[in-house]
């Protein structure tokens, strides 16, 4: 990992005649890419952060760390994530990956960033159709057989359909698990690390009420998304009885006016100026109009402005999409930028929502890190720091809570 520049021998050295405890107080106001890299500096940094009094302590902090990551498209023998933390809110970390994925051969293809958990990531092939699982912390990485339903192409991932659960415990295990509809009916399909075998199970409908409520542990997996109506599918993380979801919008609370009111469904014909980010039971509805806007090159361009962002969640009998919130006016003005596409991401975490929102304008990336907290009804902007992406494509994007060292 590759931000820690500033530990040259010399200050290694200094650094290692202070007290144990102290160098170790130092290292844990460290984020875990700079501990990583600081393990592989010398003998004596690597039994202080392999001790189990650090581990212990480092692991407490970093599980209440969230991180934002970033994948480019580019040559593979140049593979690097970019990684953005609420612990650290300067600066990007570079995580070459380059070298983990040479064991897998993929001939020099560009790879899609699929999604991430602690310290788990999948990485997925259009040519070869396959996916990788790679392992920061234990530098491993291994290829995953094909699903049931085969090989499968990058586009063929739904970021809203999928989740990667890992074990609490601390053991490398993971579950991958996304739904499709096959034969009519929504599946769910589950590949475990630990027997390194896919299981599919067809949903039920939920006759249940009240049995799933928004931050219960339950995973939420998009199917399909109407204008009236979605399809969802909520499974136990260990994917016990899944269930489907049939969630509406409520007629008397979802209709639009021109009063800053709630704004839902689809816009059709040639204009689009709703995006819809799902994940973890919640919906962000981001509502756009259009604008000319002169570029450098002067001439005019016609571009969306981003107008104001909704949150919903799925009401716990889950039959209704219930609205939560709107970003207040101070946030959006801060926000309120031209764009000509944008693409996002959304996960809740004990109680916390947070989005990542990327738009795209004449090459220009530009990244909002949006948080709700759902038990004090506020939301908080997180400001991010250039990632200079000028020029590059963008090849996924994902949260990802809990670096842990082994």
């Amino acid at each position: 990992m590759d931000d820690h520049r500033n530990s040259t021998p010399k200050n290694a050295i200094g650094l290692c005649l202070l007290p144990q405890e102290l160098i170790q107080n130092i290292f844990l106001s460290l984020v875990l890419p700079e501990i990583v890299r600081l393990k592989l500096v010398n003998k004596s940094f690597s039994r202080i952060i392999s001790d189990h009094s650090f581990v212990r302590q480092c692991n407490s902090l970093s599980n209440s760390t969230t991180w934002l990551f970033v994948y480019k498209k580019r040559w593979l023998r140049d593979a690097v994530l970019h990684a953005f933390t609420d612990r650290s809110s300067d600066r990007w970390f570079r995580i070459p990956i380059a070298e983990l994925l040479k064991p897998v051969h993929f001939h020099g293809e560009d790879l899609y960033f699929l999604v991430a958990s602690n310290n788990v990531f999948l990485f997925a092939s259009n040519t070869v159709r396959e996916v990788v699982a790679v392992n920061l912390v234990a530098v491993t990485v291994k290829k995953i057989p094909p699903s049931p339903l085969g090989p499968r192409g990058t586009s063929s991932w739904r970021r809203s359909g999928m989740k990667l659960v890992t074990d609490p415990s601390g053991s490398d295990h993971f579950r991958f698990m996304f739904a499709e509809f096959v034969g009519n009916r929504p599946v769910l399909f589950v590949y475990s690390s630990e027997t390194d075998t896919w299981k599919s199970t067809e949903a039920e409908e939920n006759k249940a009420s009240g049995m799933l409520p928004r931050g219960s542990g339950h995973v939420f997996l998009n199917v399909v998304h109407g204008p009236r109506e979605s399809v969802l599918v909520a499974s136990t993380p260990e994917c016990d009885a899944p269930v489907i979801l049939r969630p509406r919008f409520d007629d008397a609370r979802g209709s639009a006016n021109n009063d800053g009111g709630l704004t839902v469904g689809f816009s059709w014909g040639n204009v689009i100026d709703r995006l819809y980010v799902y994940g973890d039971g919640y919906m962000m509805i981001v509502k756009s109009e259009g604008t000319r806007v002169t570029g450098e090159d002067g001439i005019r361009r016609n571009l969306r402005l981003l107008k104001g962002v909704e949150l919903w969640g799925v009401r716990l009998d889950g039959r209704n999409w219930e609205f939560l919130s709107t970003v207040p006016g101070e946030v959006m003005r801060v926000i309120e930028k031209p764009y000509a596409v944008m693409m996002g991401c959304l996960e809740e975490k004990n109680g916390i929502v947070r989005t990542a929102l990327v738009s795209n304008c004449e090459g220009l990336w530009d990244m909002i890190w949006l948080s709700f907290d759902t038990k004090w009804n506020q939301w908080t902007l997180m400001p991010l720091p250039d990632c200079k992406m000028k020029g590059w494509n963008m090849a996924g994007i994902s949260f990802s809570s809990g670096l842990t060292l082994p």
